[in-house]
């Protein structure tokens, strides 16, 4: 007799009991494993007697942690599950804000309850590639590139990455010497195409730039207009 695959579980904290409640019904009719909390305190209890695989996160909260204290907290305890904040401030210096606590993701109110479900499924697909045994260390020129432990290097020069610069050097890896447009780009590795994330792209696009620089056989180049080609050419 085959088992059943358990359920995903996330943590949605929205202090709007009405808006709560439609939330966490839809969510629990697409066969997740809802738990909602309408106060940070109650959601920091929670998260630390339970294991979850997702968090959604309300920002103006009521209690001692409002939404960024608590992904600030949750980022501190658990550094790959995925947070997405949830706000009616729009301003980019609250996204910014947002970001830094170390949340994934930033959605303003009012949302489309499917596009959270799809944002969602976009973050859990992520993570179970994660989980999944990872391939060979990869060659760029005369650098190892491994995924798993985030390093990118040799004896001479060594480069701590960050996950998202990983994820990001992987995904040029897999799509050497082909055009990806920017959009592309976006989807694929922060999971949406919006202005703020592609000024936050760039920035990445940069610091990868940055690591290759001792490299003739690998470049990235900017497509004006377009996006970037990763040019591979091993020697």
């Amino acid at each position: 007799m085959l088992m059943s695959q358990p359920k995903v579980k996330i943590l949605l904290v929205e202090d709007d009991p009405v808006l709560g409640y439609v939330v966490k019904d839809y969510l629990q009719k697409q066969d997740f494993d809802v738990t909602h909390c309408t106060d940070g305190d109650v959601a920091w209890h929670q998260f630390m007697k339970n294991i979850y695989d997702i968090c959604l996160l309300d920002i103006l909260l009521p209690g001692k942690k409002d939404g960024m204290e608590l992904a600030n907290s949750i980022r501190k305890k658990n550094e790959n599950i995925p947070i997405i904040l949830i706000s009616s401030k729009s301003l980019d210096v609250d996204k910014i804000a947002g970001f830094e606590t170390g949340a994934d993701d930033y959605i303003t109110k009012p949302y489309n309850i499917q596009e959270l479900v799809m944002r969602i499924q976009v973050f859990l697909k992520r993570t179970k590639k994660k989980e999944e045994p990872a391939a060979d260390v990869l060659k760029i020129g005369n650098l190892d590139f491994d995924y798993n432990n985030l390093t990118l290097g040799n004896d001479i020069e060594q480069y701590q990455l960050t996950q998202r610069e990983a994820d990001l050097v992987r995904y040029l890896c897999q799509n050497a010497n082909r055009v990806l447009k920017r959009d592309e780009i976006l989807m694929n590795v922060w999971g949406k195409d919006d202005y703020f994330l592609g000024r936050s792209m760039d920035v990445f696009i940069t610091k990868v730039r940055k690591y290759l620089k001792s490299q003739t056989a690998a470049k990235l180049q900017t497509i004006h207009g377009i996006g970037f080609k990763f040019v591979y050419n091993p020697q």
